[in-house]
């Protein structure tokens, strides 16, 4: 019984593909190193932070001061997308609900 539920809840779940998906171009979309070109952004956004932490702001219009605040900020929220969380499925979710439930 508790097999069959671990297998309910932690197998994939099939979705109806829309009227635009192409199993081809889906595999090509699955096999670009998605991680390394994350990486790679990252560390763009990362070297132009440094750039404008390091960056003498005294002589700076007040829009330009906004412009730069405005762009750190979207620079944040880009990192934060990126790379910023654990996700848990449902189905692993509930699993460790249970075994704390069992051990406690």
């Amino acid at each position: 019984m508790a097999t069959a539920l671990l297998l309910i809840f932690l197998l994939p779940t099939q979705v109806k593909a829309g009227p635009g998906d192409d199993p081809v171009t889906n595999a090509a979309i699955e096999t670009v190193d998605t991680d390394a070109a994350l990486a790679a952004e990252s560390e763009a956004l990362l070297a132009r932070l440094e750039e404008i932490n390091e960056m003498d702001k005294t002589d700076l219009t007040r829009a330009e001061k906004r412009d730069l605040r405005k762009e750190v900020r979207q620079i944040d929220k880009t990192l934060t997308l990126n790379g910023g969380g654990v996700y848990l499925s449902i189905g692993a979710l509930i699993v460790v609900i249970l075994l704390l439930i069992l051990l406690l």
